[in-house]
């Protein structure tokens, strides 16, 4: 049996890039994946450099990464990902899902693949998940064919309103999704 198509996106939570590096080697047995990055993702941080990261995905997927908007614009209507995680997303992504902005590699994977009726598969990770985000998020729980990988408050003592997903559940959430159901719980216990 071939394996799932999964386009894995990530955008500028650049502190979960460890988190979701430790799963990618599991995720790859599992999946087919094609790894797309929003421009802040291929950024510098202080968490490592862009192009180290994107090297990583690209050595361990076998894929090199899609990192423009034009380089994004035919995933959907070739129908190139069986289903999209955007992992981790940001909370400026969860508010441009959330209300149609399509300025981004990432964003605009997103806006081809739910044109065909795909599922979206979101891992949360945002300092406001439970203040300015928690809109966004509510928003998009919603949605059809929008999924979610269970999250919960990955700080609560020092960062009260931070939300994160639980990494070890993505492939799980991602299977659930193309059957077309959301992974339960949705709130997880972190830590």
């Amino acid at each position: 049996m071939a394996k799932l198509r999964l386009g894995l996106a990530l955008t500028g939570s650049y502190c979960s890039f460890g988190k979701l590096s430790a799963v990618l080697p599991e995720l790859c047995r599992q999946f087919d994946i094609l790894p797309i990055f929003s421009e802040n993702a291929q950024k510098d941080s202080r968490f490592g450099q862009g192009a180290a990261w994107m090297a990583l995905l690209e050595e361990q997927t076998g894929h090199a990464p899609v990192t423009t908007i034009a380089g994004a614009e035919p995933l959907g209507p070739k129908g190139l990902m069986d289903v999209l995680a955007i992992v981790p997303c940001t909370g400026n992504t969860l508010a441009k899902l959330s209300r149609g902005v399509t300025d981004t590699a990432v964003t605009m994977a997103a806006k081809g693949h739910l044109r065909n009726g795909k599922p979206l598969v979101i891992g949360v990770s945002t300092n406001d998940g439970l203040g300015a985000s928690a809109e966004n998020i509510g928003r998009l729980l919603v949605r059809k064919n929008i999924y979610f990988v269970p999250f919960g408050q990955d700080d609560p003592a020092a960062k009260p309103t931070s939300l994160s997903c639980d990494y070890k559940q993505i492939a799980p959430a991602v299977t659930a999704a193309f059957q077309g159901r959301q992974l339960q719980p949705v709130l997880a216990q972190l830590g």
